[in-house]
């Protein structure tokens, strides 16, 4: 089978052939028919990031596809299930096996390009959001990155939930995209002064930031009393220093969010999140936004797509 593998993180990631794997006990074999690209591919490419698999690998992180094979001691699947999985690596190849605890059976009506654009994203925004800051109605939410794989989802699902959405992105374009989501407020951040805007607003009562350097610097001087700051990543390339006086002073709470690791300590959170945003798919509150659809060949674009900051919402590379 074709795969898109890591051999050295000095090289770029190439197309090789290689076996198609067997699903050990508890895994379900995969046939895979989308993958939703992530950031964090870019940092796993570079061993940068904080669940780098050891060399050598394949890159793709969550997959949707059809169930082709059952290993022992695994229940509630069987062959010819739809299902999407989140298994940390393995997504960009015809076939993958998989932990049956990471995967979910997809709606009917569900196509595999939303599907593969669905975990990571509205997983990461909906924990942040309902479980880490607890968004309430009429709240003021400052979404950083706002035309990004998760800032688009965090601006649907703060609209979803009732709040006040001011979306922050570079470009007409890409605030045009933000807009189509659902913002109440747009900042373009190539020309307009966040912190200017934001207090106009009266101030932000949840900030979520994918993307650090100066704009958390300018959103931090922006949030209300109270105010509670989402740390999700930061493409910026930057990491924020924050200085501790400063929280005490303004009674900010900062809370950090990683998704996939919950899966480790309490999966319960994650997959009873997961079970609300698909019943919000099927009841047509949320859906996911895809700016590119591509074969597996062009997987070094996508991710260059990714980069470089040129997609809007999701990328997703398709198997046939």
């Amino acid at each position: 089978m074709r795969a898109y593998h890591v051999t050295s993180h000095d090289a770029p990631p190439a197309i090789r052939d290689i076996s198609i794997p067997e699903p050990g006990a508890g895994q379900i074999r995969v046939k895979v028919e989308s993958c939703g690209l992530n950031f964090a591919d870019l940092l796993m490419m570079s061993g940068t990031y904080q669940e780098t698999p050891p060399l050598p690998f394949t890159l793709g992180m969550e997959v949707a596809g059809t169930v082709d094979a059952i290993g022992p001691q695994t229940a509630g699947f069987a062959p010819g299930d739809r299902v999407a999985v989140f298994g940390g690596q393995g997504g960009l190849a015809e076939y993958g096996c998989f932990d049956s605890a990471r995967a979910v059976h997809l709606p009917a009506d569900m196509p595999f390009v939303d599907a593969a654009a669905f975990q990571v994203a509205y997983g990461t925004s909906h924990l942040a959001l309902s479980h880490r800051a607890q968004l309430a109605p009429g709240e003021t939410l400052l979404v950083l990155g706002a035309a990004g794989g998760v800032g688009l989802t965090a601006v649907e699902i703060g609209k979803v939930m009732g709040a006040r959405v001011v979306a922050c992105a570079r470009g007409a374009d890409k605030l045009a995209a933000a807009r189509a989501a659902g913002a109440d407020v747009l900042i373009d951040a190539a020309t307009d002064d966040i912190r200017t805007v934001m207090k106009d607003l009266g101030g932000a009562d949840v900030v979520y930031d994918p993307v650090g350097g100066d704009q958390f610097a300018a959103a931090f001087r922006s949030c209300r009393p109270e105010a509670r700051i989402l740390c999700i990543g930061f493409a910026s390339g930057e990491v924020p220093q924050i200085k501790a006086n400063h929280l005490l002073v303004k009674n900010i709470t900062v809370h950090g969010l990683y998704w996939g690791g919950y899966l480790n300590f309490r999966p319960e959170v994650l997959t009873g999140s997961l079970a609300t945003l698909m019943a919000w798919y099927a009841d047509g509150k949320i859906k996911p936004h895809v700016s590119h659809t591509l074969p597996l060949e062009q997987a070094a674009a996508g991710l260059e797509l990714l980069r470089s900051r040129k997609s809007t919402g999701k990328v997703v590379i398709e198997m046939s």
